[in-house]
């Protein structure tokens, strides 16, 4: 039996909390595995008793440097007394020197993007600017430090690879139809309050919180233009996040964004939800018509996926990625052009008979993504890892 040791204690928003969520749930179902996972005392809580895992719950430093160096002075004495044999890093950093073979899992597409860094100087967020640099920076050591290194996307794997030299492995993130439809929690009042207000308008959907990467004011741009395009038919663009100051994780400023909104008269089309728990989410991607995503750089997008298991249309940003994750399940745009993003929209509100082509396509495409397969190759490489380093066996 392989014994892995999870370090999740990255995991506070996003894509990290997905990927637990997910992944934690099938490791417990692998009787030929056993795993230590490390994460919060507040994520703990969301898991219950699972068979086949043990939880170690830690309280780290909040601040990224702070936990980087509690996790490698802390973390390898943990991973030998859990008797674990394959240390899986989750969280884009490696341990330096780690006791066992490790499994790097990199998802910040931050540190490669000359657009993030071109967008923080023209911010003037020259502090974000560094500490993204300084990021970096560990980030390509700690491909260096891993025995092996794995990206949720080919495309962002290459990205990697041309940056470090390194060999990348590309494993898809997956999708659990099953656990994401299951739950019939409904929205709160207030979001039912709100969709139902916007029949018969073409209702356009973005799950995110606010960053600046996602490139929000690209879109808000535009809205505008699709209003004017609609020729007197209503838009909806419902956000799930606020873009109000202390609403979004993060230190990213939002009220370039509300003042946008409020210079572009789009005040009515634009709706912010908030926050969407997890469970509930797919009721809101049922009650919209059109998923778009403006975004510059990524290394997966969940949403997609979430969005084509749910029959919407997609109109996405052209990137590698998205047109590896979507294939012909949508319709792209230049990412920088306001003026191409609205041609896309407003294409599928006025030609039925694509949107329904792009949902069917979608659902088809959404079938080949599955965390069972992910977690079947993850534990794959784990084990020639320690077929390849015998003498890391206890």
């Amino acid at each position: 039996m392989i014994h892995l040791f999870l370090n999740g204690l990255a995991a506070s928003a996003g894509g990290g909390l997905t990927y637990l969520r997910n992944v934690v749930p099938h490791l417990s179902r692998r009787q030929d595995v056993h795993s230590t996972v490390a994460l919060s005392p507040q994520l703990r809580r969301e898991f219950g008793d699972l068979p086949n895992i043990s939880f170690l719950e830690l309280d780290v430093p909040g601040s990224a440097a702070r936990r980087f160096y509690w996790e490698q002075m802390r973390l390898p004495g943990l991973i030998r007394r859990s008797g674990a044999n394959v240390l899986i890093s989750a969280g884009n950093f490696a341990l330096r020197k780690s006791p066992v073979p490790q499994i790097l899992l990199s998802r910040n597409s931050l540190y490669t993007s000359a657009d993030f860094y071109r967008d923080l100087r023209d911010r003037g967020e020259y502090g974000l600017w560094l500490d993204t640099r300084i990021k970096g920076v560990l980030a390509k050591r700690s491909i260096h430090w891993a025995d092996c290194t794995v990206a949720p996307s080919r495309a962002f794997a290459d990205d990697l690879q041309r940056w470090t030299g390194k060999p990348i492995i590309a494993i898809h993130h997956g999708f659990d139809p099953e656990g994401f439809f299951g739950d019939q929690t409904p929205l709160s009042v207030e979001a039912q309050q709100k969709i139902k207000a916007a029949e018969g308008a073409v209702r356009l959907l973005f799950v995110s919180h606010y960053n600046y990467y996602r490139n929000f004011e690209t879109l808000l741009r535009a809205i505008s233009l699709v209003r004017q395009r609609l020729a007197g038919r209503p838009v909806r663009l419902f956000l799930t996040c606020k873009l109000q100051a202390g609403e979004n994780p993060g230190s990213y400023r939002t009220e370039a964004a509300a003042a946008l909104v409020r210079e572009l008269g789009i005040q009515e089309e634009v709706v912010e939800l908030g926050a969407i728990p997890y469970r509930s989410l797919h009721h809101l991607y049922r009650a919209c018509d059109v998923y778009v995503t403006p975004a510059y750089t990524e290394t997966f997008a969940h949403p997609l996926v979430e969005a084509m298991a749910s029959g919407l249309p997609i109109v996405a940003s052209d990137l590698p990625v998205h047109r590896e994750i979507c294939g012909g399940a949508a319709l792209f745009f230049d990412h920088s052009s306001p003026e191409d993003a609205a041609t896309k929209i407003s294409q599928l509100a006025f030609s039925p008979d694509i949107a329904r082509r792009l949902a069917t396509d979608g659902r088809a495409r959404s079938l080949e993504f599955r965390w069972t397969q992910h977690v079947d190759e993850l534990l794959s490489f784990a084990l020639n890892l320690l077929r390849e380093r015998p003498a890391w066996r206890r």
